[in-house]
C-alpha cells in the first residue's frame, strides 16, 4: 500500500495515480474492466493504476478475494489473477475459496502457498487499511476512481468516465491542475 494520501496526485516527474476501489465479486468492477486495459495500453508507466480494495458485506467472498490479490501481487502476478477472477464473476459467485485458489494454480502461481496466506490471514491488515481509507475519502461503492483529487463514481455506469479519466490524466501529464 502506498503512504500518499488517495486524493493527491502524482508529483509532475511521476507517473499520473490512478486509484481503483474494486472488489473481485463485483459485476460492475468486470465492467469497468475494459476501461482500465485501455488506461493501461495508452499511459503505460506515465500512470500508476494502483488496485484499492472495498469488499462489500453484500459479496460474501468479496474479502477472501481482496486477500488473494494482495498474494497474488506478492508472487507477482496481481493485476493478471485481478483480471482472471473479475473475467468469472459468477464462478466466483458459486465456488468462492476453492477457486480462487484454482486461478492462483491456473496461472502458474504457487498454490499451496495461497491457500496458507488465505488462511492465516497474512493480508488481512492490507484489505482492511483500503477499506477504511475508502470509507474515509466517501467511497460508498465499487468501482471508484480517485485521479487528481477527485472521486469518481463508477457503481452506477461507466458510461463517459474513461474519458473523464483520460481528460484529467492528460491535465496532470502537461503540469496542469485537474
Amino acid at each position: 500500500m502506498n503512504e500518499s494520501s488517495p486524493l493527491s496526485s502524482a508529483a509532475p516527474s511521476g507517473p499520473v495515480v490512478l486509484d481503483v476501489w474494486c472488489e473481485l465479486q463485483c459485476p460492475d468492477c468486470r465492467a469497468a474492466l475494459d476501461d482500465l486495459r485501455a488506461l493501461r495500453a495508452h499511459y503505460g508507466d506515465r500512470m500508476e493504476l494502483r488496485l484499492r480494495h472495498f469488499p462489500l458485506e453484500k459479496h460474501k467472498h468479496s474479502f477472501a478475494a481482496a486477500q488473494a490479490v494482495e498474494e497474488a501481487a506478492e508472487q507477482g502476478r496481481g493485476w493478471a489473477y485481478t483480471e482472471a477472477v473479475l473475467g468469472r464473476v459468477e464462478e466466483l459467485d458459486r465456488r468462492g475459496e476453492p477457486f480462487l485458489v484454482e486461478v492462483a494454480r491456473e496461472l502458474g502461481m504457487d498454490a499451496e502457498e495461497f491457500d496458507t496466506a488465505l488462511i492465516d490471514g497474512r493480508h488481512i491488515l492490507i484489505v482492511d487499511a483500503d477499506q477504511a481509507e475508502g470509507k474515509a475519502i466517501g467511497v460508498t461503492g465499487t468501482p471508484t476512481y480517485v485521479i487528481g483529487g477527485q472521486r469518481l463514481d463508477g457503481g452506477t455506469s461507466q458510461e463517459g468516465l474513461l474519458e473523464r479519466i483520460t481528460e484529467i490524466t492528460d491535465r496532470l501529464l502537461a503540469g496542469q491542475p485537474a
